[in-house]
């Protein structure tokens, strides 16, 4: 399991815990819905609303010299009540629950105006409500008729009982805005704040899921090419073992100096291949130098092509070798490549031409490095036990091209042999020396 931190909980470190816990216990208890939530909400405001109205008529008011008439008292607290059970409809309904909240609010205010200015929750809640779940500029809009609604009331009481007009329309404009405008810009403001807390939560799953991606193709990557190198190495080898051992069997008793003397050498290629397969695995599990192996095996590449063609050629089929050119060295992984694939290419035409003589060329041209391997047709048909392949060889033969940025064909040929051809680009020195002489100074 990876160690590293979250990407979710990094990108949302304002992630309300509060909220989720809350929410698992409601679970948990059975209130789930919309409307029964907002039913435990509105019991709540509710004897939140009755305990602040009290506490303001029955000890503050009496505290500030204030005398509040004790049934307009009990009717605010009986309105605010009201208004309160109706956020049980504020995410339901939330536009009628509003329009009520305002419209008990209206009466509230033609009770106490020219006195006190009274206000319960439930204006606020329900403007908050608004401002969430309908976009800012349409909740805006909606909290300002609310405010517009509601100043009207008080401009029509401040006209019946107020002395002071001017005054007590200001002061209720100034609550109202405060109340539904505010109100409903904090609401857009979670609500915004919500969708972006989402899209950062999509986004955070969204780069986990390409870099799973990402980690499952480089593991297809990784083995795949687990798979050609362990391929190429034991095709090779175990090929010509396999040759040279049909060949000691008829020399067993033929000439049984000659069998001891292909023992030997199968004995020689066995070991080779134990220790070309230790390299490989050793090199694909990150390791170098004497830690790939025992230290005397050499990564293959195209400066020991001539003892690849040396041993192709003990095998018994005449193989021909062909440099042209003058050498010069190639990227590493390039210089790995086309030595599997001139492997490869011996390994195939040994299986399916056996006998048949074999042409490597590897020529070093101005702008590019050339590697043929051209067989002629067989002598005679390769027997069908030899000829059972699952066409491994050629996939991995261009699949290596392609990592290399080279040109790969393969095909018949007029005669009816066999030619794999690999172009390599690459730059002459002396192109070189040029751009570099164009990039520094002229003089």
């Amino acid at each position: 399991m990876s160690t590293h931190p979250d990407p979710q909980a990094e990108a949302t470190p304002r992630t309300p815990r509060l909220t989720r816990r809350l929410d698992e216990r409601l679970t948990r208890l059975g209130v789930t819905g919309r409307f029964a939530r907002d039913g435990l909400l509105a019991a709540a405001v509710t004897v939140a609303t009755l305990l602040l109205l009290a506490m303001l008529f029955w000890i503050v008011a009496p505290a500030e010299g204030l005398a509040v008439d004790p049934a307009r008292a009990w009717l605010v607290l009986v309105l605010c009540g009201v208004q309160a059970v109706l956020l049980c409809l504020r995410r339901i309904r939330p536009l009628l629950c509003l329009a009520l909240v305002v419209a008990l609010q209206l009466v509230v205010i033609g009770l106490f105006l020219p006195e006190l200015s009274i206000r319960g929750l439930a204006p606020f809640v329900a403007a908050y409500t608004v401002g969430t779940l309908r976009p800012v500029r349409t909740a805006l809009l909606i909290a300002g008729v609310a405010t517009v609604a509601e100043t009207a009331g008080a401009v029509a009481t401040a006209v019946l009982v107020a002395p002071d007009i001017l005054l007590a329309t200001l002061g209720s404009l100034t609550a109202s805005a405060l109340t539904y405008l505010g109100a409903a810009f904090v609401g857009g403001y979670v609500a915004t704040y919500r969708r972006y807390v989402e899209l950062v939560r999509v986004r955070a799953e969204e780069a986990v899921r390409a870099q799973q991606a990402g980690v499952q193709a480089a593991i297809g990557a990784e083995r795949s090419r687990m798979a050609r190198e362990l391929h190429d190495v034991a095709a090779h080898h175990l090929s010509g073992m396999v040759v040279q051992a049909a060949a000691v069997e008829r020399l067993i008793d033929r000439d049984p100096a000659a069998a001891r003397a292909g023992v030997a050498w199968i004995r020689a290629q066995g070991k080779q291949t134990l220790d070309n397969l230790r390299l490989v695995v050793g090199v694909l599990r990150g390791r170098t130098g004497t830690d790939a192996g025992d230290g005397t095996v050499p990564v293959p590449g195209l400066a020991v092509l001539d003892d690849l063609v040396r041993t192709a050629a003990d095998l018994g089929g005449p193989v021909e070798f062909v440099r042209e050119g003058q050498p010069r060295e190639v990227p590493p992984i390039a210089d790995v490549a086309l030595y599997r694939v001139a492997q490869e290419s011996l390994s195939n035409a040994r299986q399916h031409a056996p006998g048949a003589p074999v042409r490597v060329a590897l020529r070093y041209l101005d702008r590019r490095v050339t590697l043929q391997v051209r067989n002629d047709p067989p002598p005679r048909r390769p027997e069908p036990a030899t000829r059972t392949t699952g066409g491994v060889g050629l996939v991995g033969m261009r699949e290596r091209a392609q990592l290399i940025g080279a040109e790969f064909t393969a095909g018949p040929t007029a005669d009816g042999g066999w030619a794999v051809t690999v172009h390599l680009p690459t730059a002459p020195e002396v192109a070189r020396a040029a751009t570099a002489t164009a990039q520094g100074d002229p003089t």
